[in-house]
């Protein structure tokens, strides 16, 4: 069993994380990361964090 180091909480399910997209911009390339955190959905404490591919354009205007 998985628990979340903060309040012990049991990570037993998808809905027990949070994931939340982390704004990033590389600006010589135009692309930028999307980077992610894992958050307890009980407490809220981050207990990871990742890099998912990249967005089209880099948000440039």
């Amino acid at each position: 069993m998985v628990h979340c180091p903060d309040c012990q909480t049991s990570l037993e399910t998808a809905d027990d994380i949070e994931f939340v997209e982390v704004d990033a911009k590389t600006g010589f390339i135009k692309a930028s990361k999307r980077f992610y955190t894992a958050n307890c959905a009980a407490c809220g404490v981050t207990i990871g964090s990742g890099v998912a591919g990249a967005k089209s354009n880099g948000g440039a205007a």
